[in-house]
C-alpha cells in the first residue's frame, strides 16, 4: 500500500481524522504550526482556506513534518512519514464559514468592558496592542465563528460574507496540487451547487476525495440524494460532512450532540460514500460514538491489523458507522497556548525579522505533537481494540 492511500484506508476502517484550520482562517503562521503538528500526531487530512498562500503555508508544514518522521518515531508516535491529503474548502453561496468580523474601533466607547476580546477563540480581536499597534479585528486571525455579535453592548460587531467565485476555483485546483475539496452548501441551493460543480469538474478526476458539507434542514436527505444524482459518477472518495453545530467544539461538550445526530440522520439514509462528523466536534465525540455504536470495527481491527488487502476506495453504500471525525475550533484552541508561545518568541526577534517556526523550538514542537495526539489518538486508537 503505498502512502498515497493511507488516509483513504483510515477512512474505510473508520479512524480518519481531519483538522480543520478553517475555510475562513488565513494566520498562515498558525496554518503551518498546526499542519505540521496534527500531520505529526497522525492526522488524515488537513483542510485549509482556498487561498494560494494558506494553501503553501500548508504545503510548507507537511514537508517539514515528513523530515521529522524519525524524530517522531523515536518519541513514540506513530507517524511513519505519510502525508496527510490537503483540502481546500469551497462554498455555493453565504455561509457562516466564509466571513469575517469587522468593526470600527474608534466607534468602540473607552469605558467599555470588550467582551468581543475576552470571547474570540482565535484571539483575533484586540484593543491598543503596542506590539501590533493595531486596535479591532485581525482580519487573518478571525475565522467567523460570530460569537463577537450578540455580545457587543453597543451592537456595532458585524460580518462581511464572501462567496466562491466558480471561474477562479478551476485554475487554483489545478495549479496548487491539493487533493481534495470540500463544497459547503445549503438545502435549497441545488443551482448555485451547480454553477461551482461545473466550473470544478473538469479536474475533479485529479482529486482523491470530494467532501459535501451541508448543515440540517428540512428535506436535507433529498437535497443530498439530487447532489449525489448530479456529481455521481467520481472517482475518488466521497465524504458527506455532517455539520451540527458549526464552529463551536470549543465551547463545551455538549455541542458535539448535534454533529451525533445529524450524523445518524445521513447515515440511517444510506448514501453512496462516507458519513464524517463536523460542527461541534470536541473531545467528548468519540466517547459519545462509541457509548451509541456508531464507530465501526472493521475486518482489519477484527484480524487484528489495518487490513490492508481491502479495497481503498468506497463500498457503493455507506455503512452504518461512522468513517470519522473532522475537528476544528477545539483542535485549534487546545494548540493556542503553544502558538501563542511561539507568536512571542517571535517578537522577541524582532531585531532580526526572524519567524521562529515550531520545529525550531523542540519543546514546543513536541508539546504541540503530544497535545494534538491526544485527540487524534481517540479515534486511531479504533484499531487497536
Amino acid at each position: 500500500m503505498t502512502d498515497l492511500f493511507v488516509p483513504l484506508q483510515s477512512l474505510k476502517q473508520g479512524d480518519w481524522f481531519k483538522l480543520i484550520c478553517g475555510a475562513s482562517f488565513q494566520h498562515l503562521p498558525a496554518v503551518r504550526s498546526l499542519t505540521l503538528a496534527y500531520t505529526l500526531a497522525g492526522a488524515d487530512c488537513i483542510d485549509v482556506a482556498a487561498d494560494p498562500a494558506v494553501i503553501a503555508a500548508a504545503q510548507s508544514g507537511l514537508q517539514a513534518a515528513k523530515s521529522l518522521a524519525r524524530d517522531a518515531q523515536k518519541r513514540g508516535f506513530d507517524y511513519k512519514g505519510n502525508l496527510p491529503f490537503l483540502m481546500v474548502s469551497l462554498n455555493d453561496g453565504e455561509d457562516p464559514h466564509f466571513r469575517k468580523a469587522e468593526f470600527n474601533p474608534h466607534e468602540c466607547p473607552t469605558d467599555c468592558p470588550r467582551p468581543c476580546e475576552r470571547i474570540c477563540p482565535a484571539q483575533a480581536i484586540m484593543f491598543d496592542s503596542i506590539k501590533e499597534d493595531f486596535s479591532g479585528v485581525v482580519s487573518e486571525k478571525c475565522y467567523g465563528c460570530g460569537r463577537c455579535i450578540p455580545i457587543c453592548p453597543y451592537s456595532i460587531i458585524y460580518t462581511a460574507s464572501y462567496v466562491t467565485t466558480p471561474g477562479a476555483i478551476a485554475s487554483l485546483v489545478m495549479s496548487t496540487g491539493v487533493d481534495a475539496v470540500e463544497i459547503h452548501t445549503k438545502v435549497g441551493r441545488l443551482a448555485e451547487f451547480e454553477r461551482l460543480w461545473q466550473a470544478i469538474s473538469p479536474w475533479v478526476d485529479r482529486l482523491k476525495l470530494l467532501a459535501i458539507s451541508c448543515p440540517d434542514g428540512e428535506g436535507m436527505i433529498d437535497y443530498l440524494r439530487a447532489l449525489y444524482d448530479l456529481i455521481a459518477p467520481i472517482k475518488g472518495a466521497l465524504i458527506w460532512q455532517t455539520d451540527g453545530r458549526p464552529m463551536s467544539g470549543d465551547i463545551g461538550d455538549g455541542t458535539t450532540i448535534a454533529a451525533v445526530k445529524l450524523g445518524q440522520k445521513v447515515l440511517a439514509a444510506k448514501l453512496p460514500g462516507y458519513v464524517q462528523l463536523s460542527g461541534g466536534t470536541n473531545s467528548y465525540t468519540v466517547a459519545k460514538l462509541k457509548a451509541m455504536g456508531l464507530l465501526k470495527e472493521t475486518e482489519g481491527q477484527r484480524a487484528g491489523g489495518r487490513g490492508e488487502n481491502s479495497p481503498l476506495l468506497p463500498a457503493p453504500c455507506s455503512p452504518a458507522s461512522i468513517a470519522g471525525v473532522a475537528y476544528g475550533s477545539y483542535a485549534r484552541v487546545l494548540l493556542s497556548p503553544i502558538l501563542e508561545q511561539l507568536e512571542n518568541k517571535e517578537i522577541i526577534n524582532t531585531n532580526v525579522k526572524a519567524t521562529v517556526r515550531l520545529e525550531e523550538d523542540d519543546v514546543l514542537l513536541w508539546q504541540a505533537v503530544e497535545l494534538a495526539h491526544s485527540l487524534v489518538s481517540q479515534i486511531k486508537s479504533q484499531q487497536e481494540r
